[in-house]
């Protein structure tokens, strides 16, 4: 039975840092980058709202089905962005990554497969999962690509699911990973990232 508990992951130059009221205004800054909020379908924190967005987010590590971390770039030192395990499935051994963004100066670049190749690689090899899920807004076509570009699969399109900020309702597409599928999944990130030129 998988016990996800805080801890630091690191690659390629990308750190993943337990989630603190101390990352404050880096995720302010970060969110600030592109001016974030303003995308309506999804959840990053408004000006002022990162206290919040933070609070919520241990809150739900305190009840064990959240953990999250904030994202830092190494040779600048900048936080640039936030993700975390949620909907946290210990009986079954499932996690989902979720909750992320990034400065808007860091999207298309490395970062988001380096962090998606930590959180795979804590999941499947640490913890043990037998499945990591992903879910996003039926508008975020973005993260639609991205995490299909990941190698998961598409489960389906749940109708009616879910609230935005703004009070609307979204369609939520669900997709996954299983142990079995990790391997291949990992050799073509890696095969992404050695494209990138990391080590």
């Amino acid at each position: 039975m998988i016990n996800p508990l805080p801890l630091i992951l690191e690659r390629h130059g990308i750190r993943l840092e337990p989630l603190t009221a101390a990352h404050e205004q880096g995720l302010e800054a970060a969110a600030a980058d592109g001016a974030l909020w303003n995308l309506w379908f999804t959840s990053v924190p408004a000006p002022g709202r990162a206290p919040e967005y933070i609070a919520q987010a241990l809150a739900g590590q305190q009840a064990g089905h959240m953990l999250p971390w904030a994202v830092r770039e190494l040779n600048s030192g900048a936080i640039i962005g936030c993700t975390r395990y949620h909907d946290i499935v210990p009986a079954i051994d499932r996690v989902e990554i979720g909750y992320t963004f990034y400065a808007k100066s860091w999207q298309r670049s490395k970062v988001n497969t380096v962090c998606k190749l930590l959180l795979l690689e804590h999941a499947f090899d640490t913890l043990g999962c037998r499945v990591v899920g992903l879910r996003t807004d039926n508008f975020n076509f973005a993260s639609q690509r991205a995490i299909e570009a990941l190698g998961a699969k598409r489960d389906g399109v749940i109708r009616h699911h879910a609230a935005r900020r703004d009070g609307t309702v979204r369609d939520t597409f669900i997709y996954s990973i299983l142990a079995r599928e990790w391997p291949d999944v990992r050799r073509h990130l890696e095969f992404r990232l050695s494209r990138h030129g990391t080590d």
